[in-house]
């Protein structure tokens, strides 16, 4: 039986296993970040994806695990030899939950447009 995977909130002293905080707390740190960009390049061995960092193999595989618990990341196991690839899918439940911000930033930088177009004088002063 498998278990679900699920995201402990230090503060609240809670526990979630909703999609969206899986996602949030599998981009919410750096090294795990960096993973899914060199996974963007195309699919790679646990040991190659080690190599840049500074830390221990069980470390990185800690990180995979995570990614893969947000199903970010596909293993495929032949013997030893521990493949991952890049699962981008979920990353689309992040940008529904973006798209409200983004027509706010669309608004607010359409209106700093303008008023530069209007205030020209203004806009020579903070190039300077």
């Amino acid at each position: 039986m498998s278990r679900r995977p699920v995201v402990k909130h230090r503060e609240a002293g809670t526990v979630s296993t909703d999609p969206v905080d899986l996602l949030f707390h599998a981009l919410s740190d750096r090294t795990r970040r960096e993973l899914l960009a060199r996974l963007a390049v195309g699919p790679a061995r646990v040991t190659d994806l080690a190599k840049p960092f500074r830390m221990s193999l069980p470390a990185v595989s800690k990180h995979l695990k995570v990614l893969e618990s947000a199903h970010l990341v596909s293993r495929t196991i032949h013997g030893r030899v521990h493949r991952l690839a890049l699962r981008a899918g979920p990353l689309e439940e992040v940008e529904v939950w973006l798209d409200p911000f983004r027509a706010y930033w669309q608004s607010s930088l359409a209106a700093l447009r303008e008023d530069l177009e209007r205030h020209p004088a203004r806009k020579r002063n903070r190039n300077r």
